[in-house]
């Protein structure tokens, strides 16, 4: 189960994280309220808060709170929420066809499906020493232990079974509109896939009557129809509607029920997933991030649990919606999809589809749309279009080493380029602020994530070193620094993963304070809580062989959304940023950061 850290634990997280975004006078005032709350209030919220998490036990203390946070922010979920990650190509180039490529994605994809709802898939499994773990012998062994100490038996050997209570509205589920709260919809009933191109919406059955997989020449065929289907686009897409405020798109979502749209909806929220066909090729990595993070706004349905987007040069990505899950069950899906779809792929380009009737299995929704419908769509494109358009991605590749070199010289990969983020950001607006990284708390029952806090008093003083008073260190000092920080970055890693942070703490606090009715303590109107939790710098990263990148946007007007990939040999980064920002320039400063670090690194002296 997800620890509740001990509250003074997370009051000395929580002012450590505060001291390099506070003078000394903001500071001493940031740290009387902490240890006013600790004591007072903070103290009984916390008892209740521990009382209350032994009575649940079939949860976590973040599981409520954290799917409230989400479902009743409204605003709209593009931009602000969704995600996407991208799918690298398939080694056989032949194969990314757009045809070939929906084909076996889509029975992959179903594949997947099946094998978890029958209980077969591999549980997720985090190897520690995967020597020892990752084996046959253990996985024989451990599958005759019942499961209530199978996990104690995995803890043995350094293998820790995560979480996997998300995976089940990966698939027949959407995130609903609602005035002031949205749901989330499960129907694991459904037996049709939706598809959508230039806006336009169809529906097919991918499983048949007795719960087996409609054949793949079957679903190559109707998706083959769909592909040469000439209807123009409709004059107004529906599928900007999901873009819009919760609140807007709630109350025309009640018009639209009140139209005669009840069954045509009822079949785009049930679908087992949203399969957005593309009628583009990709140009290049930001028209992919582009595409893949909002595309044109009439061809997604982002309430969708996840579109499975594939551009007409067979580039494929997923967009997910953020509410009902994490990156880490999305991944696990992307991971099984394109090693079963690349490895062994159900149709090829020399497959034929089969001679069925695919016009009569092939229903093209349609809408009834009254005045008020074509106006609340038009204003949702407007909007879109405005917020699309403010919107920039830059991205670098650093090419002069990566995780291999890092680990050789003893420092955490993740650290380094965490702090060449806080440098990068000093030499550009000579600040250090609020900086965000998310981590997985899968490994304990409907974990969530916790906040990593990069920006530390160590990154603070190794980043002035550098840009600042480079003349004055010498390259040990440099390399000191470095390892410092390196140090530092990686205790609060693992405090994070094992639920040993203190932002899912404090914010758990806060909501309880809120739904007992009780007055905000002052604690959470400091100012620099509130500057703590207006991340300027927002970052993930993830690694994997079957994503080329991910990526999402800022999460406030003027921050910078920043994905990243530590390859052996290279480092990948990507930025979204809004007018008041400039991610090229911080991109530049972000390699030029990089550059020093690993001159220090080898040895060398930087060159300023």
């Amino acid at each position: 189960r997800l620890p509740v850290p001990k509250l003074e634990d997370t009051i000395k997280r929580y002012l450590n994280a505060q001291k390099p975004l506070l003078n000394d006078d903001q500071f001493r005032k940031t740290e009387e309220l902490a240890h006013q709350f600790e004591k007072g209030i903070g103290r009984e919220l916390h008892e209740q808060l521990v009382a209350q998490d032994k009575q649940n036990k079939h949860t976590s203390y973040i599981t409520g709170p954290w799917f409230d946070m989400y479902l009743k922010s409204r605003d709209p979920v593009v931009l602000n929420f969704n995600a996407f990650m991208s799918f690298n190509p398939d080694p056989k180039s032949e194969y990314n066809d757009q045809l070939i490529r929906a084909t076996n994605m889509t029975v992959s994809a179903v594949r997947f499906m099946k094998t978890f709802r029958a209980g077969y898939l591999e549980p997720e499994v985090f190897h520690l020493n995967p020597e020892k773990s990752d084996t046959e012998i253990f996985k024989k062994i451990i599958r005759f232990v019942p499961s209530s100490l199978s996990w104690f038996g995995a803890y043995m050997v350094n293998a820790y079974p995560l979480d996997m209570s998300q995976y089940f509205r990966l698939f027949n589920s959407t995130r609903l509109p609602k005035l002031n709260r949205d749901e989330l919809l499960t129907d694991e009933k459904a037996k049709h896939l939706l598809v959508m191109r230039k806006g336009n919406f169809y529906v097919f059955d991918v499983i048949d009557r007795d719960g087996n997989m409609v054949k793949p020449s079957e679903i190559q065929a109707h998706l083959k129809y769909i592909l040469s289907d000439n209807s123009p686009a409709p004059d107004f897409p529906l599928g900007y509607l999901t873009s819009e405020n919760r609140d807007t798109w709630a109350l025309l979502r009640k018009n639209l029920l009140d139209s005669g749209n009840e069954e045509a909806l009822q079949k785009v929220d049930t679908a087992l997933f949203c399969l957005s066909l593309d009628d583009f090729p990709i140009k290049d990595f930001v028209h992919l991030s582009h595409t893949m993070l909002h595309g044109d706004g009439a061809n997604r349905w982002y309430d969708k649990s996840f579109n499975l987007i594939i551009a007409k040069d067979g580039t494929a990505g997923i967009n997910f919606e953020h509410s009902w899950g994490d990156g880490v069950a999305v991944l696990r899906f992307q991971n099984e999809v394109f090693k079963d779809s690349t490895k062994v792929p159900a149709v090829s380009p020399q497959s034929q589809p089969a001679s069925v009737d695919s016009s009569r299995a092939v229903q093209k929704l349609d809408f009834k749309l009254n005045d008020a419908l074509k106006a609340g769509i038009t204003k949702a494109k407007q909007k879109f279009d405005a917020s699309v358009e403010s919107l920039s991605i830059d991205m670098i590749q650093f090419h002069e080493g990566g995780k291999e070199l890092l680990k050789q010289k003893k420092v955490s990969p993740d650290a380094v380029v965490q702090l060449a983020f806080q440098m990068a950001f000093l030499r550009q607006y000579n600040q250090t602020v609020a900086t965000y990284e998310s981590c997985s708390t899968a490994a304990f029952k409907h974990g969530r994530t916790e906040t990593i806090r990069p920006a530390s008093i160590h990154t603070k003083k190794c980043s002035e070193a550098f840009v600042r008073e480079l003349s004055k260190h010498s390259t040990e000092e440099l390399q000191k620094l470095i390892v410092e920080c390196s140090k530092y970055h990686g205790r609060l890693t693992k405090e994070a993963a094992m639920g040993q942070g203190f932002d899912r703490h404090l914010f758990g606090l806060r909501y309880l304070a809120q739904s007992k009715g009780i007055a905000l303590p002052d604690f959470y109107q400091d100012q620099a809580y509130a500057r703590l939790n207006y991340n300027i710098i927002s970052t993930s990263t993830l690694v994997s062989p079957a994503v080329q990148l991910g990526g999402f946007g800022p999460v406030v007007p003027d921050g910078y959304g920043v994905g990243y990939q530590v390859h052996d040999d290279w480092i990948g980064c990507n930025v979204s940023s809004y007018p008041t920002r400039n991610g090229k320039e911080f991109l530049q400063c972000i390699h030029k950061s990089l550059e020093n670090i690993f001159s220090v690194l080898k040895g060398k002296k930087v060159g300023s």
